[in-house]
């Protein structure tokens, strides 16, 4: 049960950069820095799959019948999720912004 939380926690620490690295992105899309927000989201990227690899061997102990699914697991995979949504939408923002830098609104 402790190799699973601290495998857990691996994926909570890698998902949460991943999460930061693209909330940052943003915030260099919104000052004008794309270039800067794109390797964020290119950092962030790498840490997501960092996780989610992670994720991926519990699936597959799951699928094996060698795992007991805890809360700390369902954590991991709601920070998983919530990293996910976040790379989607920061993608997303840093576009708009460009988009209206572009029309001379910023």
């Amino acid at each position: 049960m402790e190799e699973m939380a601290l495998k857990c926690c691996e994926i909570i620490s890698a998902v949460g950069t991943a999460r930061s690295c693209y909330i940052e992105a943003i915030h260099k899309a919104k000052d004008g820095d794309y270039d800067e927000a794109k390797k964020l989201i290119e950092e962030g990227k790498k840490y997501f799959i960092e996780g989610h690899e992670k994720h991926l061997d519990f699936l597959q102990q799951e699928a094996e019948g060698n795992l007991t699914v805890g809360l700390i697991l369902l954590h991991a995979e709601d920070q998983l999720m919530s990293a996910e949504s976040f790379g989607i939408l920061a993608v997303e923002f840093i576009s708009v912004y460009q988009c209206i830098k572009n029309k001379g609104v910023l």
